[in-house]
């Protein structure tokens, strides 16, 4: 049977691939996605360091004995918000760059082609 962490494991290498992939392709909003991909990962990575734990009370009080580690929890609440924000920021200036040059091209060669390349 497969264990909860293989799972968890295997979605963060997914996210991660999937991200650096989008990262290296040559269009912006692609590379925006690669970025918004690798960084659900980390969000992943962060939530599952503070050990996947199941029925145990989100907060101390002290009548529980056992209970969530809430600094992972935090953590990727904090990271989200900056996620967002920097997604946003990065998506403006994708469109800014575009309306400006008129392409998406990563390198600002609307063509593809570099002007040595005599193809």
């Amino acid at each position: 049977m497969i264990s909860l962490e293989f799972l968890v494991a295997s979605a963060i290498g997914v996210l991660v691939a999937g991200g650096i992939y989008l990262t290296l392709r040559g269009r912006t909003f692609q590379v925006v996605l690669g970025l918004t991909l690798f960084s659900y990962a980390v969000n992943t990575f962060l939530f599952a360091s503070g050990r996947l734990v199941v029925d145990r009370a989100p907060i101390w009080s002290k009548t529980v004995t056992e209970y969530a580690d809430p600094l992972p929890q935090a953590l990727v609440l904090t990271a989200i918000v900056i996620t967002f924000g920097m997604t946003a920021l990065a998506v403006i200036l994708t469109l800014r760059s575009f309306l400006e040059t008129g392409s998406d091209q990563v390198d600002g060669d609307p063509k593809g082609k570099h002007e040595d390349d005599p193809s």
